[in-house]
């Protein structure tokens, strides 16, 4: 049975009775002091930090976690997350972050995730960052897709919904794109993500390995359909034994302001104006 650390009471993030975790062994720590105790005492496959620590605490606690469980995998809760966090939480490799108001089933659901993880540790590499610039290397996996949005719905948490909420729901849909149409879910590829805030706009760039489709037909995407055949694709997906889905360019395009793709296909730029 999978072990659970939580840290902290907070009845808003009370994930004791989620279906997700019922088959896991659930314990609580009242600080970070007896969480220590608890880790040296006994193995745990996650951690959940407390909701009313910093994340400023929550690093120092990840580091010293470190040093004595290599490799127990930490979601953090905070009552706020900065830019300059979110990049220190990554480059910490904690599996991800949340900050208040929570959404218990959102964060159950994250720690299911974790739990079943394998091989996660590498699949987000920071190469670059700032607050208003951040550039990544993330390798192609569903659960890297998951995990890279989380961060990045915390990264922009300074731009208010909706707006937040459409250009990551289009960011989702490039993201996810790149990793099944340009690398083919393959984990051994990596797709280069870079983030920017300017004054004026909000810039995502994701070039995937793939030798792009400009010059391909495009049976599996919406955007192709035929106009007396609005459904063309999703039969094209069903002969071929994809999954659901191939609606992600044309709903990228009607939530940001702009899409530009390189010549290949294999690049895009989503463009919204904050201003």
């Amino acid at each position: 049975m999978q072990r659970i650390l939580i840290i902290g009471e907070d009845p808003t993030v009370s994930v004791r009775t989620s279906p997700q975790l019922k088959a896991c062994s659930i314990e609580t720590a009242h600080g970070d002091a007896e969480a220590m105790l608890r880790l040296r005492q006994r193995a745990f496959e996650l951690v959940l930090t407390d909701p009313k620590s910093s994340v400023q605490e929550d690093l120092a606690l990840v580091n010293e976690i470190e040093s004595i469980r290599p490799g127990v995998k930490t979601i953090i809760l905070a009552p706020a997350a900065t830019p300059e966090d979110v990049i220190a939480l990554l480059r910490a490799r904690v599996f991800a972050c949340f900050s208040s108001p929570f959404d218990v089933n959102e964060v159950a659901e994250m720690m299911s995730k974790a739990l079943q993880a394998g091989n996660w540790r590498s699949g987000i590499e920071v190469l670059s960052a700032e607050p208003n610039w951040i550039a990544m290397r993330v390798n192609c996996q569903l659960l890297t897709a998951d995990r890279l949005l989380r961060f990045m719905t915390e990264f922009r948490s300074d731009l208010e919904d909706p707006d937040r909420s459409t250009l990551l729901t289009a960011f989702r849909e490039i993201l996810l794109n790149a990793i099944e149409h340009g690398a083919g879910f393959d984990s051994e590829n990596v797709i280069e993500v870079i983030a920017v805030r300017t004054k004026r706009a909000i810039v995502y760039r994701v070039r995937d390995p793939g030798p792009g489709f400009r010059d391909k037909p495009l049976p599996h995407a919406a955007i192709n359909n035929p106009p007396d055949n609005p459904v063309a694709h999703l039969e094209f997906r069903e002969t071929q034994g994809l999954r659901p889905g191939g609606f992600g360019i044309l709903i990228a395009q009607q939530l940001v302001d702009e899409l530009v793709f390189n010549e290949m296909g294999n690049e895009v730029l989503l463009i919204k104006h904050t201003a």
